[in-house]
């Protein structure tokens, strides 16, 4: 890759690690729902009017049923998912889990017929991946530290992504990427706009929250994606997934140096298996 390129893999991958910090510096003051309302809302006035520049709105509007899906899998699902099991989990462990995603898409692509799964490397990281994922959540879960139920949000969530992803790559391929995800996050914030209204907090958040809130929309909602769909056609989508591995190490990093989150050990001992494993698990076979 150039220097460009590179550049954006790694500013890409700085921007999908730090959703988990700011949400966590989020649900101080605020309820989940008002929170992925608010960055969904803001995605979408910025992603939008960038479809519409780009003439894309209207194809991405006339393939709506494999949009709206693909938004209750990548948004209205697990970003509630999420944001609710940081109320009990550290940044760092929730970037850990949706590392996660490149084995349960391994998995799910044989469903389709996809059967390179087996291939040696690739069982040899769906494997590793699991004895990382078992680690973490056997040493955080038991340990008391961490919410067992939490976890096994942000698994499901983590899973929910895969699906969503394998569907437009299976079904809309074609279609621009900043028109699906402008309309899944309109979509999403349908969804979620009654509930935010009751939820409302009783008082103004703090500053530090406010502004959170307004940075998650801004750059892991909509310039992530912005970057990364910019990225994908020069690099590749095989090269260019390996920004999710990217994204944990930050998500580790940010949480320990900026909100003094412990480095477990369920964490120093899963994260480096996790990461290998879902390298391998999601490598291309000739």
């Amino acid at each position: 890759m150039s220097r460009k390129n590179w550049g954006l893999f790694l500013l890409t991958g700085l921007l999908w690690g730090i959703p988990y910090l700011l949400m966590k510096v989020a649900v101080r003051d605020l309820s989940p729902v008002v929170i992925v309302f608010s960055r969904v809302l803001i995605g979408s006035l910025i992603l939008i009017p960038m479809a519409i520049h780009r003439k894309s709105l209207r194809v991405g509007f006339a393939n709506l049923r494999y949009v709206i899906p693909y938004a209750l899998g990548e948004m209205v699902g697990p970003w509630i998912l999420i944001t609710t099991a940081e109320k009990k989990l550290s940044s760092g462990l929730a970037g850990l889990l949706v590392a996660t995603v490149p084995i349960w898409s391994t998995l799910q692509a044989s469903f389709h017929g996809d059967k390179s799964v087996w291939h040696k490397k690739r069982l040899f990281g769906l494997i590793l991946g699991f004895i990382g994922v078992v680690l973490v959540v056997g040493i955080e879960s038991f340990s008391g530290k961490q919410s067992p139920l939490a976890i096994a949000m942000i698994i499901v969530a983590a899973m929910g992504y895969s699906w969503a992803t394998i569907l437009v790559n299976r079904k809309i391929p074609t279609v621009d990427g900043i028109a699906v995800n402008g309309i899944a996050m309109a979509f999403t914030a349908v969804i979620y706009a009654p509930l935010a209204l009751t939820h409302l907090p009783s008082h103004m958040p703090s500053f530090t929250v406010t502004s959170s809130v307004i940075l998650l929309g801004l750059f892991p909602t909509a310039l992530a994606f912005i970057l990364f769909f910019q990225l994908m056609p020069i690099i590749g989508p095989t090269r260019a997934s390996l920004v999710t591995y990217l994204n944990t190490a930050f998500a580790v990093l940010l949480g320990v140096i900026l909100l003094g989150e412990p480095l477990t050990l369920g964490i120093v001992t899963g994260l480096p298996l996790v990461l290998l494993g879902s390298y391998f698990a999601s490598r291309k076979t000739n």
